[in-house]
Order: C-alpha cells, then sequence, then structure tokens
C-alpha cells in the first residue's frame, strides 16, 4: 500500500472520511499524547517542547495514510517511519506502552468496532515494525 492511499469504504469513501476526518484523528492523537506525557517509558523519549510537533507529526502521517490531505509528505516528504524512529531506544516495553496508549485512545474514540479493529490492526503491525533493539529500556 502506498502512502495517502489507505484502506477505503464502501462506495469509494475513504477511511478517513468514513471515520469523521480530522477531527477524529485529531482527538485520538491528542488522547494518546496526554497518556505519554505521564508514561515513564515514553515520556523521556519526549521532548516537552517539541510535544505539540508529536501531536501534529502524527495526526498528519495517520489521516494521510487513511486517505486524507496529503499534508504531512507535502511537508516532511516520504514518512520512512523506522529511519525516523532509529534514534529512539523502541525495545519490545517501549512497543508494549505505545500500543497500549495508543488502545486505550482509539477506544475511548467513539469508532465503531469495526472501524476501531482496523485502525488498531494497522497500530499494531507499525508499532512491531518499529521495535529497533532488545536491551531493556534504560534507567533515567
Amino acid at each position: 500500500m502506498t502512502v495517502g492511499t489507505g484502506p477505503t469504504q464502501a462506495e469509494g469513501q475513504s477511511f478517513f472520511e468514513a471515520v469523521g476526518g480530522h477531527p477524529t484523528f485529531s482527538g485520538i492523537v491528542r488522547s494518546f499524547y496526554d497518556g505519554v506525557a505521564g508514561d515513564p517509558v515514553l515520556g523521556p523519549m519526549y521532548p516537552a517542547e517539541d510535544m505539540d510537533g508529536a501531536v501534529e507529526r502524527l495526526t498528519l502521517f495517520l489521516e494521510q495514510y487513511w486517505g486524507g490531505p496529503t499534508t504531512y509528505s507535502d511537508r516532511r516528504g516520504h514518512p520512512r517511519l523506522r529511519m525516523r524512529h532509529a534514534a529512539f531506544h523502541v525495545n519490545p516495553e517501549a512497543r508494549d506502552h505505545w500500543l497500549s496508549l495508543m488502545r486505550a485512545a482509539v477506544e475511548g474514540s467513539g469508532l465503531s468496532p469495526l472501524h476501531q479493529a482496523t485502525l488498531l490492526d494497522y497500530l499494531e503491525r507499525a508499532a512491531h515494525s518499529m521495535i529497533n533493539t532488545f536491551e531493556p529500556t534504560p534507567k533515567r
């Protein structure tokens, strides 16, 4: 699947449109990052002064992936997710924390069960692919 051509719904409607567009993705991402701020594993990976930037980047990425505007690629080029995460210590513990927070955000979004399952399936596969070390999380 290429960037910006995520799964589509019946009658040509994109997933982005079917779930409510920008307000839905913005809400999910904001809820996720509210959890990240206090997470002992993920929180230290995000500089407080860039939290708004992280929210914007993930929102734009997910919107584009699921058939919304191409703003992410217009501003940042190809997502290159693994490359962009290479500098971070992404081990199975970090993946599990990320997935737990993202799962809670998606489940609290009011999406239909089918849309939740579709989105979570993608997010789980993406999270697994971001693992770049099996070393324990460094103590802070």
